[in-house]
């Protein structure tokens, strides 16, 4: 069965949606600035412990209770990171780029008459917003806006591809894409791609704090924006938690794949290469959730398999979908 998901073009929406897409941008870019600004030479502040940072049990009242048993982390050492008001400001920064890039996913799902992502201009839009939402969630629950400054800069780097080599006007889909799956696949592909965005993001940073950290431990000094990093630790619980979040959302996205691989093409899987090149990134983030959960590969073992991870989720989706897939045009 067919479903048509497409109308007519809302001129007026769409150019809206152009309009806001370049806004989007330039507030994202100012946002990057300050991160950048606080990472270098915000001061280097304790983190009040909270949902990464062990607390004592019983702490708070003095009150202790031999027949209750709480699992705490109590060896983790003090978690630091740059902060300054500039941090702050990027924040707020940040939230209106997020509310920029909803309402350019809005209208541009209005302009087109209907859902928003079907194709690769479009993914490449909602995928940053997951990202961007992830660097939110992640700054007001966990403290960690000093990832700002890493997260932004794949975010700007693909909105700029995406607006430069692979933008096309709104306009009907193709008839491959006219099916009720693609709210329900391509959703759960995007919010998985943008969570692994901040994961591989952590990933990288923690790489740097860890070398960085060896490299004190031995008697080096360590300056400019490596110096002021916050702990490994921290970085690395952030990006296993977001991999927790986005694995389970991947493997569904590849079943949802191939459920509407059969009802269009009448198979479940055959093998070629967007099906190859997903089946390889859950492969990958499988690995490293056991290494994770066993113990036998924690630290920048774990994360290598992390990043190297998400490099195939990137070239799954540009390299592989551009090549074999069409989403990057319409039909």
């Amino acid at each position: 069965m067919t479903y048509t998901l497409a109308g007519a073009v809302n001129e007026t929406m769409a150019s809206a949606s152009d309009t806001l897409i370049i806004a989007m941008i330039v507030t994202y870019a100012a946002a990057l600035f300050l991160f950048a600004i606080e990472a270098a030479y915000g001061q280097r502040t304790r983190l009040k412990a909270g949902k990464l940072m062990p607390v004592g049990a019983g702490a708070a009242d003095g009150n202790t209770d031999d027949a209750i048993e709480v699992n705490v982390r109590s060896t983790e050492g003090e978690a630091k990171a740059p902060q300054n008001a500039l941090g702050r400001i990027a924040l707020g920064v940040t939230t209106l780029g997020f509310v920029l890039g909803v309402a350019q996913i809005v209208t541009r799902g209005l302009a087109a008459g209907r859902w928003p992502w079907g194709n690769m201009f479009e993914f490449v839009v909602a995928l940053c917003l997951v990202a961007v939402g992830g660097l939110l969630y992640a700054s007001f629950r966990y403290q960690a806006r000093f990832l700002g400054a890493f997260v932004l800069v794949p975010v700007l780097l693909l909105l700029g591809i995406g607006v430069r080599w692979l933008y096309v006007d709104p306009g009907p889909l193709i008839p491959a894409l006219q099916s009720y799956w693609i709210p329900i696949h391509v959703s759960a592909t995007i919010l998985a791609g943008g969570a692994f965005m901040v994961s591989g993001a952590a990933g990288v940073t923690y790489l740097v704090s860890h070398r960085t950290e060896t490299k004190r431990a031995l008697g080096e000094k360590v300056t400019g924006i490596a110096g002021r990093l916050p702990s490994p630790e921290l970085l690395d619980r952030i990006s296993h938690r977001f991999v927790l979040f986005a694995f389970p959302l991947w493997t569904f996205g590849i079943i949802a794949g191939s459920i509407w691989a059969d009802e269009a093409w009448g198979r479940f899987w055959g093998w070629d290469p967007k099906e190859v090149w997903s089946f390889i990134s859950w492969v990958i983030y499988a690995a490293y959730l056991h290494a994770r959960a066993t113990g036998g590969w924690r630290g920048p073992k774990a994360t290598w398999i992390n990043v190297v991870g998400f490099a195939t989720v990137l070239f799954n989706f540009f390299a592989v979908n551009y090549m074999f897939s069409g989403l990057h045009s319409y039909a």
